[in-house]
């Protein structure tokens, strides 16, 4: 049904004229494929090549004819959507199918068990959650374990089987002098005031800088830019930002970070201190590329660093494949790619084939915690309508030896060729072309330094990524966007079935954006 003429708009309204001001307030009525109609002024339908590809959601496109026939399907039967607390077997056929894929793509014959939830940002809580849930129980076995050394030490010494060692003497600041247990009880003071004070402390939980994870109260704590953060930073946790690719920038954090709790033991005769490290470290996020800060990829070294560094301190890695996973980079995991292994994968997006909302956080089976499911849950996860949909999808995907994933990899490669062309033909304007598979993205030079004062506004006020989209958009009938935490770059998301015709036209207007900068005609940039 219509709205009325005279609804008021109260569906997102600042945004949506933020959206006109750049020429992005489209109305989108129908799709398939990498094509979506808009209507024009006149209510007629105008075709669309859509580069946006739902930021990532559509690897198969819009309304692929074998989901959206399995949706119909599965309307038609009254499959129950809804029936929570029961059995689903097929939301356990779609972990299966990702453990088979991740089994095949990593090596490891250790299962993953799954989550499921809508979006990503949810399951990206749902993991960092389940990580504290694992820590809090390290931390309690560590409390609990020291709490019986110490009973230990005080019957040994009571019963003239053990005495104080120096280290015991110097760390309760006291001298020889003075009676041993005397002396243990002020350590014991002291120990039980210093770890009180480190574990009660929050996780610090490690991202990279220019990192994406989410909105939701927890996970844009996660979100490196300070514009979705900061207005949020007091509601959740304590994140610390890693520069990309920069090893010794990691090790120097994670040393900083550090912290060590006391705790005794008995040796022959003498009770001692020793330290040990204190669990407090939450969780290292990882997106294999970056989407929304400009697309980037992580680096085969960085991800080793990674991956040792997290194994000595005893951090679990959270490998977020949300817009990067499904087959994206031309394979199942874009991790992979890098030989980083997750002790939780997050997955999202395609999943839901261009039709469900679905999500899903996998952890490894040393770190599962079989209790998490008691104390976490969602109204619509495995629900039989989107299970179904993601098997279908898990299925497509499979198929033909993964035949999608040789697609992904051909049509990236031959989309990229495209955007280096404009590159190596405006690099006065161009600065980069990045990405792997289809998940692309073209970088424009800054303008901030321009001699045009329009495109100085634009990059003063951060917008030019967004007025080159409506620029796309009302002259080609392209539909590309800028990545969120970096708008001079437009990124490329389309699916497996991109065409020819549909990349060569994204040049042609490319090449002509370029040009429009390169000449600044700021008017043909006025929406």
């Amino acid at each position: 049904m219509n709205p009325a003429p005279t609804d008021k708009e109260l569906a997102e309204p600042h945004l949506l004229g933020t959206l006109a001001s750049v020429g992005l307030d489209a109305e989108y009525v129908r799709a398939h494929g990498d094509t979506v109609y808009r209507l024009d002024g006149e209510g007629r339908e105008v075709p669309v090549t859509d580069f946006a590809g739902g930021y990532g959601s559509l690897i198969l496109g819009h309304h692929h004819p074998e989901i959206t026939s399995l949706a119909r399907e599965l309307l038609e039967r009254q499959v129950p959507v809804y029936t929570q607390f029961s059995h689903h077997p097929e939301a356990n056929r779609a972990a299966n199918l990702i453990n088979a894929a991740i089994r095949r793509e990593t090596g490891t014959q250790e299962p993953y068990y799954a989550f499921f939830a809508s979006t990503g940002a949810e399951a990206v809580e749902a993991a960092t959650k389940h990580a504290e849930f694992a820590r809090a129980q390290r931390l309690s076995a560590l409390a609990a374990g020291i709490g019986e050394n110490v009973a230990l030490a005080r019957a040994e010494l009571g019963a003239g089987r053990a005495v104080p060692g120096p280290d015991v003497y110097e760390r309760a600041g006291a001298d020889s002098s003075q009676p041993g247990d005397r002396v243990l009880e002020h350590l014991v003071a002291r120990l039980e005031r210093h770890n009180d004070e480190v574990l009660s402390r929050p996780p610090v939980y490690f991202a990279l800088e220019g990192s994406f994870h989410g909105k939701l109260a927890g996970s844009v704590q996660l979100t490196h830019n300070p514009g979705f953060r900061t207005p949020f930073a007091a509601m959740a946790a304590r994140a610390r930002f890693v520069p990309l690719n920069e090893g010794g920038a990691l090790v120097k954090a994670v040393e900083e970070e550090r912290a060590v709790v006391w705790d005794l033991v008995v040796e022959d005769g003498r009770i001692g201190v020793v330290e040990r490290p204190a669990p407090v470290f939450g969780a290292f996020l990882v997106e294999p590329v970056q989407g929304e800060g400009g697309v980037h990829e992580v680096s085969r070294e960085f991800a080793e660093r990674i991956q040792a560094v997290c194994a000595d301190i005893g951090c679990p890695i959270v490998v977020d494949e949300v817009q990067s996973g499904m087959g994206r980079t031309g394979s199942f995991l874009a991790s992979s790619h890098i030989g980083l292994r997750g002790d939780y994968y997050v997955l999202a997006k395609s999943l839901g084939g261009g039709i469900a909302k679905s999500s899903v956080m996998l952890v490894r089976e040393e770190h599962y915690r079989g209790e998490f499911e008691l104390v976490h849950s969602s109204t619509f996860a495995k629900d039989g309508f989107s299970s179904r949909i993601a098997v279908r999808v898990l299925e497509l995907l499979e198929a033909d030896g993964g035949a999608a994933y040789a697609r992904a990899r051909e049509r990236g490669e031959r989309l990229r060729a495209a955007l280096e062309r404009v590159r190596a033909d405006f690099p006065d304007v161009v600065e980069q072309v990045r990405g792997r598979g289809l998940m692309l993205g073209l970088e424009f030079r800054d303008t901030s330094d321009s001699p045009s004062e329009v495109l100085r506004f634009l990059a003063e006020a951060d917008v030019l990524g967004y007025v080159l989209s409506g620029y796309l958009l009302r002259k080609h009938a392209v539909r590309a966007l800028p990545t969120a935490s970096a708008v001079n770059t437009l990124r490329f998301a389309p699916s497996i079935g991109i065409a020819d015709e549909q990349i060569d036209r994204l040049e042609e207007a490319l090449r002509d954006v370029a040009l429009v900068l390169r000449e600044r005609d700021e008017q043909a940039l006025t929406p």
